[in-house]
């Protein structure tokens, strides 16, 4: 009876297998089913010694269902990273381009609804730029392991490049993301180049020789949570001057980077374009002392740049003919200070506040002026004040003092607090007389070299205050 009632069991066991694999019909990303159906139909396959893909793939045909999301393992891809897995991660993103349309994003390109290519974990060698289809398509991610460049990978290329031959934008709301690139030392690792609304997110990019990132033309590329190195270092690396190329590379308008590190790089960021918005960065990348810069702007005329809340060390920033540029929030080590370069000799709209500086005490200013190409002769509401110091030089467009004196002439010189030699605009000052009995008269007599003079009538113990101001609207110096 025991016997008996055992295979009763059994066989129900069997039915109610049968039974939960047909009512399985919900979709699941490899279109079979749900997840469910899924672990059962691997484990009766795996049993079996059949491929599970195999079986999923059958019966995804069968039911008339399509995956979008596609293992590029099941493309032949090596995950080991010994062999090449060049097509078949190529081969992937086609299909991925063509997956059904679920109407369109900006005009003319296809929402692909979501389509993946998943590199399942591993590490992949590839010998050529993985390029996305010259086919139109958006709402598309690539993500989930690594890419390595062969040794015979083309030095001028990145390992991931949206571009293609259309004039007009091809790409949209595309995401590059939990991904480690090595190019070694072969080229680049991302190249976004007339796409609009792209994604990379928590990515990993280690030894390029032209750019980590780098952004031409399109709109609107986020780049958040990463980590940017042209040699993997904590920082004390012993090949720190021979550092080159750039981490991150923007020509074009309305990006932003948001807490991203780059950790060694001739130049950190360069920012090429306007209405670009830089948060969080925190720039090791080479320092300035060894001809490192952490943040380029080369914009000049018009800049329209925001720099908040980053962390320059050991390196600085340096921005061209700086035309509404604002830096506040952010921290400078190591005599990090900040340089405008002039071109044509203009700033205008620039601001600079509320920012840390922290040195050596060895006479670094926190604000400089290159003028070897030409002097600054247009200044227009540039204002650098509320910046604070230690172990270096303030630098600021305006300035405090108090003297007293018995005499008839009064000097305050303000020359090594003004950024700008032999300009200020603005003047306020007030003469307090010792004696309630004496009533000078009194006369601003010369505010140039930026020591302001007061004198009097008469001898008298006065003390005199003064205030000075370089910021003018529409000045010309």
């Amino acid at each position: 009876m025991v016997g008996r009632n055992a295979l009763l069991l059994g066989f129900l066991h069997v039915i109610l297998v049968i039974i939960q694999y047909a009512e399985s019909s919900y979709p699941y990303p490899d279109g079979t089913g749900n997840r469910d159906l899924s672990i059962k139909a691997s484990h009766i396959l795996r049993s079996n010694g059949v491929a599970p893909i195999n079986a999923l793939r059958q019966q995804a045909a069968l039911t008339g269902r399509r995956s979008r999301i596609h293992h590029v393992t099941d493309y032949g891809a090596d995950p080991t990273g010994r062999s090449d897995s060049t097509d078949a991660l190529e081969q992937a993103i086609v299909d991925a381009f063509t997956s059904p349309v679920d109407g369109h994003l900006n005009e003319g390109v296809p929402n692909l609804g979501g389509s993946e290519v998943h590199l399942d974990g591993g590490t992949y060698m590839i010998s050529r730029p993985l390029r996305l289809s010259d086919i139109s398509g958006g709402n598309f991610m690539i993500h989930g392991g690594s890419l390595r460049a062969s040794d015979d990978f083309s030095g001028n290329g990145h390992l991931i490049e949206l571009r293609s031959s259309s004039s007009s934008p091809l790409y949209e709301y595309i995401t590059l993301k939990e991904l480690m690139l090595d190019s070694n030392f072969r080229g680049g690792g991302i190249a976004i180049i007339n796409s609009i609304r792209t994604t990379v997110d928590n990515c990993y990019i280690s030894h390029f020789t032209t750019a980590g990132i780098s952004i031409q033309d399109g709109h609107e590329t986020y780049i958040r949570n990463s980590f940017i190195g042209q040699h993997i270092n904590i920082g004390g690396d012993d090949r720190e001057k021979d550092f080159s190329g750039i981490g991150i590379n923007i020509t074009g308008n309305d990006n932003a980077v948001t807490d991203v590190v780059i950790f060694s790089a001739s130049i950190g960021v360069m920012v090429q374009g306007q209405a670009n918005m830089l948060t969080g960065i925190h720039c090791y990348n080479k320092a300035t002392a060894l001809g490192g810069t952490g943040i380029y702007i080369r914009a000049p005329g018009l800049t329209q740049t925001r720099v908040v809340n980053c962390y320059l060390d050991f390196t600085g920033i340096v921005a061209e003919d700086p035309v509404q540029l604002h830096v506040t929030g952010s921290f400078f080590l190591g005599n990090a200070f900040i340089l405008l370069k002039s071109v044509k000799g203009v700033a205008s709209g620039v601001n600079i506040v509320d920012n840390m500086f922290a040195g050596d005490h060895t006479g670094v200013p926190i604000v400089q002026l290159d003028q070897s190409n030409a002097p600054f002769k247009t200044v227009d509401q540039v204002v650098i004040e509320r910046n604070n110091v230690r172990g270096m030089v303030l630098k600021s467009t305006v300035a405090r003092g108090s003297l007293w004196k018995n005499g008839t002439t009064w000097t305050l010189d303000f020359s090594k607090v003004l950024l700008f030699p032999n300009l200020i605009p603005h003047v306020h000052y007030a003469l307090r007389a010792g004696s309630a009995s004496s009533f000078p008269r009194h006369i601003l007599r010369s505010v140039s070299r930026n020591r302001v003079t007061v004198q009097t009538d008469v001898v008298v113990s006065a003390t005199v205050h003064v205030s000075v101001d370089q910021t003018t609207v529409g000045g010309h110096i």
